[in-house]
């Protein structure tokens, strides 16, 4: 069972981090402002992360689980307010966030087969906090193996 579990998580990274990387690599290659580029990059290396991160785990070694944990806990947080916003997610995400404004409600959504990477000093005007619980139960099950 645990084999099968670290497959589907590699397998999630693998797919994730390839089709991110294919989406920013022709944003990468056009020539734009200093400061895109500079997003554009950490972007790339971020999914780059989590593609290795992926490889390794399909491996079965150490440093595969350990590098997955991290990738996971990369697509925990979401946090969307008017001055920072920060959201990543590779392959797929089951996201439980509420926004900050009364009243204040829980929504859950889904994605499968996705990629997104949100780094902004902006953000929208009523803020959301929440969780990408898919990425919390995958890294409690590299923890607990």
């Amino acid at each position: 069972m645990r084999l099968i579990l670290f497959r589907l998580i590699a397998i999630l990274e693998v797919a994730g981090g390839f089709y991110g990387m294919a989406i920013i690599l022709p944003r990468l290659l056009a020539i734009g402002p200093l400061r895109t580029a500079a997003f554009g990059l950490i972007e790339f290396a971020v999914y780059a992360f989590v593609l290795v991160a992926g490889v390794l785990l399909l491996e079965n070694s150490e440093r595969g689980i350990r590098f997955s944990g991290i990738a996971q806990w990369l697509q925990l947080p979401l946090i969307a307010t008017p001055v920072f916003s920060y959201a990543l997610h590779c392959g797929a995400c089951i996201d439980l966030y509420t926004v900050v404004h009364l009243p204040t409600r829980p929504e859950l959504s889904w994605q499968l087969g996705s990629q997104r990477f949100v780094l902004a000093f902006y953000g929208p005007s009523v803020s959301h906090l929440g969780v990408n619980v898919l990425a919390l139960v995958s890294w409690l099950v590299l923890k607990l193996r």
